[in-house]
């Protein structure tokens, strides 16, 4: 496969996934704006903007972090390359470059997302609710996720796009979690509050993961139990290891394929037996936005070399 293909399919899973973050992300802020303020307590959009990494952007074009500007900022922007609407913009770009290498379902899972999306665009803005318009974008990457599982052939082009998806994924888990932990609580003393479980239900609610949670541990939400879960819990399809676990396995699937291991497959097998070995006590004697830091610089640095491995010369 010439690697700008692979580089394509890579970047519109990534892209689609990184639109269902947005999504969530207004998703969490609408969810814990309902809550009574508590001193020390950040502004909770303005939090969001922080933890998502675009804080600059926004303050560049707006004056104050206000709902209604967060949230066009994070849906219908198209100066914000994160928003949903330039995510799926780009994504059925990149699918319209490499129509050849997708099925017809999964093309039009991409058009039939940027067709309506234009059609939202058009539409008063005062016409459209939040919660219609975060629903709307979880719907389409999952149609265009289930899609490429049900119709695409399982050769090195389906590998990328579920490399894309991986990656991205567990960037954003690490990015959601640290929301929650870092930036969202008010003090440290909120912790094992009610605040502070009431959050992690939301932030649970918002990732589509709270009845998945109650099924696997039950009982009272606390910060121990949703770092296991979202973190080392490969039951969890959002977790830190299942995320890890995918993509060394089809990075591996690649090397077979290719009759070639790679630094990029060392890296993500290190990471997996690092994650499979690691207790929840780790990673709270450790920090856990420390060790979300950390996570998340692990996965720039295997999404460098997997670039520089596959996506920057021609492959066979």
């Amino acid at each position: 496969m010439l690697s700008r293909t692979a580089d394509n399919l890579f970047w519109i899973a990534r892209y689609m996934e990184r639109a269902e973050t947005a999504a969530r992300l207004l998703e969490v802020g609408s969810r814990i704006a309902l809550l009574p303020s508590a001193a020390g307590y950040r502004n909770e959009w303005d939090s969001l903007l922080q933890a998502s990494g675009n804080a600059d952007a926004f303050a560049e074009k707006y004056d104050a972090p206000l709902q209604k500007d967060i949230e066009n900022f994070l849906f219908f922007d198209h100066d914000n390359p994160s928003s949903v609407a330039s995510c799926i913009t780009t994504a059925r770009e990149n699918g319209r470059i490499v129509r050849t290498a997708l099925t017809t379902q999964v093309w039009d899972a991409l058009n039939s997302a940027f067709q309506e999306l234009r059609q939202l665009e058009r539409t008063p803005r005062g016409d459209l609710e939040l919660s219609r318009l975060t629903e709307w974008t979880m719907r389409h990457a999952a149609m265009v996720r289930g899609a490429i599982e049900a119709t695409l052939l399982r050769n090195d082009g389906w590998d990328f796009l579920n490399i894309g998806y991986s990656l991205e994924r567990a960037d954003n888990t690490a990015r959601l979690m640290d929301v929650k932990y870092y930036v969202l609580l008010p003090r440290v003393d909120f912790v094992g509050s009610g605040l502070d479980n009431y959050q992690w239900s939301t932030l649970l609610r918002a990732m589509s993961a709270h009845r998945a949670f109650h099924w696997a541990y039950g009982g009272e939400v606390t910060a121990t139990k949703i770092a296991h879960f979202l973190i080392l819990n490969p039951q969890c399809p959002r977790s830190l290891i299942t995320c890890v676990e995918g993509l060394s396995g089809h990075l591996d699937r690649l090397a077979k394929l290719y009759g070639t291991m790679t630094d990029a497959q060392a890296r993500a097998r290190d990471m997996l037996v690092t994650l499979s070995e690691t207790r929840e006590e780790d990673i709270f004697d450790e920090g856990l936005h420390e060790f979300l830091s950390r996570f998340i610089r692990d996965m720039a640095r295997l999404g460098s070399q997997i670039h520089e491995t596959y996506l920057s010369g021609d492959m066979r």
